[in-house]
């Protein structure tokens, strides 16, 4: 069963220039899902376009158009990255009959050949029960090595809910992986919101032993406090899985998602937080020799 989709042209556009300046001239498109298998650092795009997890989760569908759209806006974007770094698109993993859990096969099994080939995996939703399969690639890659990963998710919600009828959906990526790797799992949630997660979703947190921090700390005026509690968190692991749902942001700067919420994050303060985990240079050393990458 194919649930492959290659790259299309039409999501790479933007102003012409004469020298490679904006994304859509650096993108190089890989049909067919063959990897660049060689030792030089790349980075390696795959969507994932899906809303099934979402649907099973009861929430506002239209995320199927997520990597499609993502790739439009980014398309037009200056590009400042190293002239000599690689930029490879490899299409879209999408579901077929409502089998999500194929889906999740795939895109777990690509995160880690990418992981494995020298890739530095961004990841397109989709639902947030993309970031089961991500993880799941991601923490085969990291155990292999003998290293300890840190999950570090932005989201207003835990996403700690058990699977239903044994099925996963976009509320469960981290239970599904914190069930599977009991003894690998550390996680920390920044902006999780109060009205967004029962009380017994923050008793499941605590089972877990999970970190977090809520939205009524997680403010620039409180940058300090923050500070320190993320730079605890990776200073106790070798390497960072970073998650971004984009219901975590405030409403007025992501309206489209899923769960849009008016008291979510701005994105100055996620910007502070990624300049903090990437200054830790722990999300950028995977492969031969970072994986993750965004939702």
């Amino acid at each position: 069963m194919n649930l492959h989709q290659n790259p299309s042209p039409f999501n790479w556009s933007g102003r012409k220039s004469d020298q490679v300046e904006y994304w859509h001239q650096a993108i190089q498109p890989v049909v067919n899902l063959k990897i660049k298998d060689d030792s030089t650092k790349k980075v390696g795009i795959l969507g994932y376009s899906s809303e099934e997890g979402v649907i099973r989760n009861q929430g506002r569908t239209g995320t199927i158009e997520g990597p499609a759209v993502i790739r439009k806006m980014l398309g037009s974007v200056a590009l400042h990255l190293p002239e000599n770094l690689p930029l490879y698109d490899y299409g879209d993993v999408f579901t077929l009959d409502q089998d999500m859990e194929s889906s999740h096969e795939l895109i777990s099994k690509t995160s880690y050949e990418l992981l494995k080939t020298n890739h530095f995996p961004v990841i397109l939703g989709g639902g947030h029960d993309l970031a089961y399969a991500h993880g799941k690639g991601v923490l085969k890659h990291v155990k292999e090595r003998g290293e300890k990963l840190g999950i570090i998710n932005l989201d207003a919600h835990f996403d700690l809910r058990p699977p239903i009828k044994g099925k996963g959906h976009s509320g469960s990526p981290f239970y599904q992986l914190a069930e599977e790797n009991p003894a690998h799992f550390h996680y920390l949630a920044l902006g999780i919101q109060r009205a967004a997660n029962p009380k017994s979703l923050f008793d499941t947190a605590e089972k877990l032993k999970a970190r977090y921090i809520v939205m009524e700390e997680f403010r620039l005026h409180n940058w300090e406090y923050i500070e320190e509690q993320i730079i605890w968190f990776i200073d106790s692991v070798n390497k960072i899985y970073l998650s971004i749902d984009l219901d975590g942001f405030s409403s007025a700067f992501a309206p489209g998602v899923s769960a849009p919420s008016p008291m979510g994050f701005n994105p100055q303060i996620a910007f502070k937080v990624f300049e903090l985990i990437v200054k830790s240079k722990k999300i950028g050393q995977f492969g031969r020799g970072r994986a993750q990458s965004a939702v």
